[in-house]
């Protein structure tokens, strides 16, 4: 199979750390002009986005750190970078430790680290765009005690000393039709006006680009593998919607199915139309911990009374509908068969010869366009083998890039933006004879696996009371992973959705038709990692015999193999060996009919029960 000649992801080193030491001295300056003692830069945009266009990477452009959530601090004569606990490996390798002291969240946090090493009367420097008023209380209180302020800038400071920073994006937007939406946009709006209503707003200010996407069933390609179109929207009481967004990204089509009740004005008055909404001192909500503080401060100081409350799409956006599912089971399908394709290639090229990390992100990709409905991946391929694997949200590079070893552990976690659809799953690999520990360590991350996906519990179920499921068998042998056991993921929009997730953090409670991820991990820094992920679909759940209570359970959406020799048979349960042999007689029942003959006898062999029938 030939490889594509152009693919989504690069391998080209984005982390730029040698330029670090010239940035950090030209923003010092500008510090020093301004009276400045420290400035935060954040690694979000002006639209609170995880994922952001290459014009908004100002923590990458300073530090050289290329992951998708980090907060940089640089004061006169010090610097650090805060890092969760996916990022503690690879921020290291990225950044100048001669600049940037990289430390872990939530055990160390900006705020108190900085109020150690200023003087009273310091002035920090932020953007307003790019935090918001929850983050910067938390921030002015440990400043406070220290009797140094937080000082807004009108305009980023590292845009002022970028001077080859790429143009923000301008892409046209696009369609999203009724037959993947499952609702129409004047349905949603109407049903988001009658929240206004009864919250007794007479407005909201939606500041969350996938929250105007959802409500006007559109997309864009403004953001690398996610498909959003940035923009900002005000939604009416009476359901009138104000898009902010360029008539040049808007063609007659566009515009057409936005229809009349949606009014197109140039990104540039959005501030006037804040003030307008103050002038007529009308309630406006607002998501404090989702909207850029300069919304706020500009809608107080207009005379807006604000009410706040959680984006009112949020939780709409997150309860897939009929349509929606159905679309996500039929991306599912298609992908898991490509990803299966993939594993039996994998298998067969490594018993007889020397397959890298790139050559194996490229050959995924190549099996993923080959079902003609690929539109983009959903993020850039974690391809780690070895020691990289180990390295939570490893992307690699052409100098990075490591053969898949015999003796070692593969860990590829990908997935695939689809028009019906987002995918996200991660298996790991045995090339070759894996280890006694290397199987032991899976298997117990296994039985966290299958605990989550077994799971049934009551309405009104968080994913931090779950959380544990996926655990307990790493934490009875002192084990344990750094980061969320599972995070929502959007219908053909982002592949970390929000409010629900299932985590050590508390998060909205679990609802029918929410998409979550189950990706419980083990991680052997210098050595291999762990993890197995697929996406489950919260349902309705059969209330046992003599139950009093509405039960919800979980849907397996994603079907490829795990990896059975990396199983230790038993250390599993009798429920839990079931589980795993009904998984894989799904994976082949599905995909067998489409799988060449050398794939299908692979594929027999990768499903075949644990135990005899």
């Amino acid at each position: 199979m030939s490889q594509p000649e152009t693919l989504f992801q690069s391998f080209e080193t984005e982390s730029d750390r040698a330029a670090s030491a010239g940035r950090v001295k030209a923003l010092r300056a500008l510090m020093a002009a301004e009276g400045l003692e420290g400035l935060i830069i954040p690694r979000t945009d002006d639209y609170q986005n995880e994922y952001v266009p290459a014009s908004a990477e100002r923590l990458a452009f300073l530090t050289g750190f290329s992951g998708s959530a980090g907060t940089a601090v640089l004061l006169r004569e010090a610097g650090a970078l805060f890092v969760d606990g996916r990022y503690v490996t690879q921020a290291p390798l990225q950044t100048d430790a001669a600049l940037f002291e990289v430390l872990e969240t939530p055990e160390h946090r900006p705020g108190p680290w900085i109020a150690a090493r200023v003087r009273r009367g310091a002035r920090i420097g932020f953007d307003p765009w790019t935090h918001t008023r929850d983050e910067l209380a938390t921030l002015k209180t440990a400043l406070a005690r220290a009797g140094a302020d937080l000082v807004p800038l009108p305009e980023n400071p590292v845009d002022r000393i970028w001077s080859d920073r790429p143009a923000p994006p301008a892409g046209r937007g696009e369609i999203h039709p009724l037959a993947h939406a499952g609702r129409s946009s004047a349905e949603k709006r109407a049903e988001i006006a009658s929240a206004l209503a009864e919250a007794g707003a007479d407005a909201v200010v939606l500041a969350l680009p996938e929250s105007v996407c959802w409500l006007l069933n559109i997309r864009g390609r403004d953001v690398p593998h996610t498909p959003l179109l940035l923009a900002r929207a005000i939604l009416r009481a009476d359901g009138e919607v104000t898009l902010f967004l360029d008539e040049a990204r808007a063609d007659a089509a566009f515009r057409a199915h936005l229809g009349a009740g949606v009014t197109l004005s140039p990104p540039g008055s959005f501030l006037a139309a804040l003030d307008g909404l103050g002038a007529s001192e009308g309630k406006v909500m607002v998501a404090p911990g989702a909207t850029p503080v300069a919304i706020l401060d500009r809608l107080t100081a207009a005379g807006a009374r604000l009410v706040e409350a959680p984006d009112p799409c949020a939780l709409p956006r997150a309860r897939k509908n009929a349509v929606e599912l159905e679309g996500i089971r039929a991306a599912h399908a298609r992908d898991g068969l490509a990803l299966t394709r993939f594993l039996a290639w994998l298998d067969r090229e490594t018993g007889r010869r020397t397959v890298d990390e790139i050559e194996a992100v490229a050959r995924l990709e190549a099996f993923r366009r080959q079902t003609n409905a690929l539109e983009d991946i959903s993020f850039d391929t974690i391809s780690g083998a070895g020691p990289n694997g180990a390295i939570v949200h490893y992307r690699v590079t052409r100098a990075t890039s490591r053969p898949l070893g015999q003796g070692e552990l593969f860990l590829v976690d990908s997935g695939g933006q689809y028009r019906d659809g987002t995918t996200d799953v991660t298996r790991t690999v045995a090339i070759g004879t894996p280890s006694a520990q290397m199987r032991e360590r899976f298997t117990r991350v296994l039985k966290g696996h299958i605990a989550l996906a077994m799971a049934r519990f009551p309405k009104g179920t968080t994913g931090m009371q779950l959380d544990i499921l996926a655990r307990k068998a790493l934490w009875e042998a002192g084990l344990d992973y750094d980061h969320g056991t599972g995070h929502g993921v959007g219908a053909y929009l982002s592949v970390h959705e929000g409010p629900q997730s299932i985590s050590k953090r508390p998060a909205a409670p679990l609802e029918p038709g929410m998409i979550v991820s189950n990706e419980p991990g083990y991680y052997k820094v210098g050595a291999y990692g762990i993890r197995i992920e697929n996406l489950i679909a919260v349902r309705a759940g059969e209330v046992p015999p003599g139950g009093e209570r509405a039960m919800l359970s979980f849907e397996t959406l994603t079907l490829a193999p795990i990896d059975r020799r990396l199983v230790d048979p038993e250390l599993l349960s009798t429920e839990e060996r079931a589980w795993l042999d009904a998984y894989h007689a799904r994976v082949l029942a599905m995909h067998g009919p489409h799988l060449s003959a050398e794939d299908r006898s692979w594929a027999e062999a990768a499903c075949a029960p644990l135990t005899p029938r």
